[in-house]
């Protein structure tokens, strides 16, 4: 007997303990396969990573966008600034104000280019989470009216194009907020007349309360290509499948970057299309790349949070995305569900991809334990180890060798990414004996790689002394290390010959806001657990009404700002201060008189000592004017550094320049932070 009958035997023989599973195109093809994706932004997700050494920065979104080297991402979803907080910060829009367009400001831009240099058939999606106040004329209603909204909209799509070659393939409505039929319409018409009909628009990007509005609107059916869910938990509904549109998870994961967070990744990737017919998945986010004890720390599919060491972390999302995105591409077809799409006896799920030449087959088998994603709620279920045996007929019969690529998540050692020995196909059919928490690639594809760089540097602290005279950057962009919380602070041309480039808050006025948002415009820079600094900053106000603010110790950021502790030292242009522990103004530990006017330079200080509060000494021009050596004990005990404005003030310039942090220590070992109230919030 030949060895090919005796394995055929073997098949047979195992085959009698396994369940079977057939994967075949005669009876057609699933729907197009879209891709998988991640999104910058939602807010400022991306803020750190502009400021890696370009060397580590090449590397790091070789990792995220290069094809067949890591992630190798189809779909790329930005945030459009809008001078609002979104989730862990504030991003630049391109129009401040109605007669304000400038294509330069944020980072965004650069990353769209950088992956579109890295992959030229990536998607590029756009979507607002927050509005510049004059989109909302006084109100909080970004739609009051259509018209200057689409056209808002559409200038971005345009600036992309013209200033950055970009094409922009598909258009959100407004991040988990209130969607306007009127407007989705209107901005439908407005794309079609300006040339823009190949810009697809998805909605809503929040629940499913726009399936509704497109069964029984025509014109609305006909105005929206995609449905995009957030978070359902890799189901759909009846009413999604009756609409006969391409249904997306247009944001997904957000989930803590850990081998669990790698499981819940593995396992939405195939649920959402095998339970949800969805065609994309893209994650929220993809770098976690803002500070330590900001919302949502790390939840990204990789980490890169110290742009003064350049140290990065390639986390395990990164090698489960990896499973699907380099053996397909948008354009490819799932099976049909029984065809080669399906649950697993035992637990997990399978699905196949095919270009009608290629096969890929993505398997997983996650526990529910090792697969919890922080959003909706996860059921018990059990899964045990099983072998699968597959049929492959129609025009997959004739293949004799699958490659393979392997992870296995949880314990000690987990392993990522590995290319084993090809399984043999004998008379369309193999075996494959599956564990628990495992992820397999089989493809007759034989490009796929797990790339790899030499190790970055070292972690290390945010380094002390930080000095920065602004004078090195590019004018609207960002200084190093300042993270935006509320307002938007760019990099300008003070007009000033003694000061040059200055550091300048710019949005005129309070934003349509996606969360609650800080009525003053404020950015914080360094490390969250500092508790004694010493820093000063020259400051010039331009509003004979307006104010700065130096802080220390600010608790917290992302749509906790608005409320947040801390201590913070205020100047007014008519003379006055005030230090209070609330950025509200709540409780004054200090207040008196200050030799301050508008349109003068002075230099603001301050420096809280010791790190259980012994004191706090503020100084305007070298001279102080308050020393509080009894401070109340519910101050918070560390936080960031921060600078900022008394209030929006509208076309009156706020400057910063010549910011000096002399000292900053931590506590030894800090409280942990209570649950925030904001933890509940989507993106």
């Amino acid at each position: 007997m030949d060895s090919l009958a005796s394995l055929t035997i073997v098949l047979l023989l195992v085959c009698c303990a396994c369940s079977g599973y057939v994967l075949d195109d005669r009876s057609g093809l699933g729907r197009r396969f879209d891709g998988i994706g991640a999104i910058s932004g939602g807010g400022a997700t991306s803020r750190l990573l502009v400021g890696y050494n370009q060397d580590y920065q090449q590397e790091i979104l070789d990792y995220l966008f290069l094809p067949n080297f890591g992630a190798s991402l189809h779909i790329f979803k930005v945030e459009i600034g809008g001078d609002a907080q979104s989730t862990d910060g504030t991003e630049s829009s391109h129009m401040h104000s109605p007669d304000d367009e400038n294509y330069q400001r944020g980072y965004e831009w650069y990353l769209m280019k950088e992956a579109k240099k890295r992959n030229p058939k990536i998607k590029l999606y756009g979507l607002s989470w927050g509005w510049p106040g004059w989109i909302g004329n006084g109100t909080m209603n970004p739609f009051i009216n259509p018209d200057i909204t689409a056209d808002y909209t559409l200038k971005w799509i345009a600036g992309a194009k013209k200033y950055h070659n970009l094409t922009i393939d598909y258009i959100g409505i407004w991040n988990e907020k209130s969607y306007s039929v009127e407007y989705i319409k209107t901005l439908r018409a407005a794309l079609d007349s300006q040339g823009f009909s190949n810009v697809e628009i998805v909605a809503a990007d929040g629940k499913f309360a726009i399936v509704g509005d497109v069964l029984k609107d025509p014109e609305l059916a006909a105005a929206v290509s995609i449905l995009g869910f957030h978070y359902p938990g890799t189901v759909t509904t009846e009413d999604c499948m009756k609409t006969n549109k391409t249904l997306w998870s247009s944001e997904d994961y957000s989930t803590f970057n850990d081998d669990v967070g790698a499981g819940c990744w593995a396992r939405i990737l195939n649920q959402n299309y095998v339970n949800g017919h969805m065609t994309s998945t893209i994650a929220w986010n993809l770098i976690a790349s803002y500070y330590e004890k900001l919302p949502y720390f790390r939840d990204g599919l990789m980490t890169a949070i110290e742009p003064w060491s350049n140290h990065y972390v390639v986390d395990s999302p990164i090698w489960i995305t990896a499973h699907t995105t380099q053996f397909t591409q948008p354009g490819w077809n799932y099976l049909q569900h029984g065809d080669g799409t399906g649950h697993l006896v035992k637990g997990g799920t399978y699905v196949s991809l095919t270009n009608g030449r290629d096969l890929t087959i993505v398997i997983e088998t996650m526990s529910h334990d090792q697969s919890i994603c922080i959003r909706p709620p996860l059921a018990p279920y059990n899964i045990s180890d099983q072998t699968a045996s597959f049929n492959l007929q129609g025009s997959f019969a004739t293949i004799n060798k699958l490659q393979v690529w392997y992870s296995k998540l949880g314990g000690e050692s987990p392993t990522l990414f590995l290319q084993k020995d090809p399984i043999p196909v004998v008379n369309g059919s193999f075996n494959i004996t599956l564990g628990t928490d495992e992820v397999y690639t089989l493809t007759t594809l034989t490009t796929g790689k797990k790339g790899s760089y030499p190790p970055p540097p070292s972690s290390a602290v945010f380094p002390v002394p930080h000095v920065d005279n602004f004078e090195s950057y590019p004018l609207y962009s960002e200084a190093f290390g300042f993270a935006d919380q509320a307002g938007v602070f760019e990099i300008r041309d003070s007009g000033n010959s003694s000061h040059g480039k200055v550091m300048q808050q710019v949005a005129m006025e309070p934003p349509v806001r996606w969360c609650m948002e800080a009525d003053l415009p404020i950015t914080y820079i360094g490390n969250q657990t500092w508790s004694a600094s010493s820093f000063s900053v020259d400051a010039l106000i331009g509003s004979p009404t307006g104010g700065a603010l130096i802080a220390a110790r600010v608790k917290r950021g992302g749509c906790g700002t608005y409320n947040t502790g801390g201590i913070f030292f205020f100047v007014y242009a008519n003379g006055t201060f005030l230090l209070t522990s609330n950025i509200l103004h709540h409780d004054i530990l200090a207040s008196g008189q200050a030799a301050v006017t508008a349109g003068q330079w002075f230099i603001m200080q301050l420096t809280v000592k010791d790190k259980t509060v012994s004191s706090i000494v503020g100084r305007i021009d070298g001279k102080e004017v308050f020393h509080v050596s009894k401070v109340p004990e519910h101050l918070p005990t560390h936080g960031f550094v921060a600078v900022g404005a008394a209030d929006f003030a509208g076309n009156s310039p706020m400057m910063f320049d010549n910011f000096n942090l002399t000292s900053a220590s931590v506590l030894s070992t800090t409280e942990q932070s209570p649950e925030l109230p904001y933890a509940s919030l989507v993106h």
